[in-house]
């Protein structure tokens, strides 16, 4: 039986880093809204608490019965997590004098307790948070300490049940790594057998037991998530698996040839559908990033679902839904983050049952499966790129020469950065096409043309991300050759703004 951490989501924006650090001990997990515990699941071994938005005194914070599950795992909370417990067993929250921001050090903590095993002294934490523990409750201990926090970790005596005020999955905690280690691995007793190999195995069992002699459709994005997924099917349930693949005319520059070609050496069973003009009639004055996204998602049910009718005898749609859209499509405190990911929608349309392998997935998670089930390195290592496509990097209304434009200087950029060995060092790249006109000269005549935005960044996970500190002299070189090769671009910049505050793509 394959062990499982239960991390409860009370809102936190870095509860999937919480995951992510687990998943790196080699540890499966499970992130769930703070109201959803799995009774009666005899694969849980522990249970961590995330932190939240919220104070516990707010009236929309969200709370949970602990007795429900104390005594019976061992907890760990975190932040707000730390804080609810205490609060509800007795102790006391109040805000803190002034918001604890930032880097701390623990000043002091205690050597044996296991989960400070290893730390060295003065450790560096991060702490984010208003509110602060000034009171615990009866039969707790403090168990660390920095400068300004006396509070910063406690553990119930003869209980296991620790709390920390700090943020041991961030970069920022140097040992956090190691605290959740401490927990995972030697207090709730972790085996540390989750595995790309092991997860193969596991889910195409699953998926064999699941899917049965049942026919399967899968809609195809040309990306990595909707490729492995569609792989793991094949190795699963094979001819019984048909895709889709739909062009709605703002992929990249030849992606609907050269991906059909993948995935025909790949041996998949793959329709390739055609459908831009509809899709460019339907867009055809429209402005609203968010009108764009809704119109190219019905555009997109309509054409699948066309397709999907021919073949009379399926039961089950297979996406290549992970686990961060999930969370950000579902995010529980109700807050859209964007629309247009794999979650919803298609099954209630065509009344067939979802099959999502991925769904656990965080995408390096999902690149080592790829690498498992052999498929090609440039398939594996593709980029990350937007469900509506190119609609999404033109500010403004989309039209066919538009589309052109912006093919034409993102190939320019993508093939640069392959050329220079610096693609595989990005996360996601690509180039926006800017809804303005600029002042240029060309051989000695003024010109009135197009200016594009560059937008290269380095991430994890997505969840947060910096600018790509790309060499002058790339730089210098894709300029020129887009201004020079792409007729209609007089001007390129380059995005130097930070996930947060900024978002990756522009809409």
């Amino acid at each position: 039986m394959q062990q499982k951490i239960i991390i409860l989501d009370f809102g936190s924006q870095t509860t999937q880093l919480i995951g992510r650090r687990v998943r790196e001990l080699d540890m499966f997990c499970e992130i769930l809204p703070y109201n959803k515990f799995p009774k009666d699941d005899p694969s849980v071994i522990g249970v961590i608490l995330s932190g939240s938005p919220f104070s516990v005194y707010d009236e929309s914070a969200f709370k949970i019965n602990l007795n429900e599950i104390r005594g019976k795992y061992p907890i760990l909370g975190i932040c707000y997590g730390a804080q609810y417990m205490s609060y509800a067993l007795g102790g006391k929250v109040e805000p803190a004098a002034s918001r604890e921001y930032g880097r701390a050090n623990l000043m002091s903590f205690d050597h044996e307790n296991p989960l400070f095993k290893g730390f060295d002294e003065h450790s560096q934490v991060w702490m984010s948070h208003g509110d602060t523990i000034t009171a615990l409750p009866e039969h707790f201990k403090v168990i660390a300490s920095t400068d300004k926090v006396v509070n910063a970790a406690y553990q119930a005596e003869g209980e296991q049940l620790w709390g920390v005020q700090f943020h041991p999955e961030v970069f920022h905690s140097v040992q956090g790594t190691l605290l959740l280690k401490n927990f995972v691995v030697d207090i709730c007793g972790g085996k540390q057998d989750w595995s790309a190999a092991s997860f193969v195995d596991t889910t195409v069992a699953e998926l064999k037991a699941q899917l049965g002699n049942d026919r399967v459709i899968l809609g195809l994005s040309g990306g990595v998530d909707s490729s492995v997924a569609a792989v793991l099917l094949n190795k699963a349930i094979g001819k019984n698996l048909t895709c889709i693949f739909v062009d709605h005319g703002m992929l990249r520059k030849n992606e609907f040839k050269n991906v059909m070609h993948d995935y025909e050496c790949l041996g998949l069973n793959v329709i390739g559908v055609d459908a831009s003009e509809k899709f460019f009639k339907d867009l055809e004055g429209v402005t609203d990033p968010e009108q764009k996204r809704k119109i190219i998602g019905r555009d997109f049910i309509e054409v699948f679902d066309a397709e999907a009718h021919k073949i009379t005898d399926a039961k089950w749609l297979a996406q290549g839904t992970i686990y961060p859209d999930r969370i950000e499509s579902l995010n529980i405190t109700g807050k859209t983050i964007k629309s247009h990911h794999n979650v919803g929608g298609l099954p209630e349309e065509m009344n067939l049952k979802l099959c999502e392998p991925l769904q656990w997935l965080f995408k390096d998670e999902v690149r080592r499966v790829g690498r498992q089930l052999g498929m090609p390195e440039h398939l594996i290592t593709r980029h990350p790129f937007p469900g509506p496509g190119l609609a999404v990097r033109i500010l403004g209304d989309i039209t066919p020469e538009k589309v052109r434009i912006l093919q034409d200087a993102d190939d320019i950029f993508i093939q640069g950065l392959r050329d220079w060995g610096l693609y595989d060092q990005v996360w996601q790249a690509g180039v926006i096409l800017l809804p303005i006109k600029s002042v240029g000269v060309m051989g000695d005549e003024r010109t009135y043309e197009r200016a594009v935005a560059l937008r290269a960044v380095t991430s994890t996970d997505a969840m947060t991300a910096d600018w790509a500190h790309l060499p002058y002299e790339f730089m210098a070189k894709v300029s020129n050759d887009i201004i020079n090769k792409v007729r209609g671009v007089n001007r390129v910049c380059y995005d130097i703004s930070s996930k947060p505050p900024s978002t990756i793509e522009w809409e």
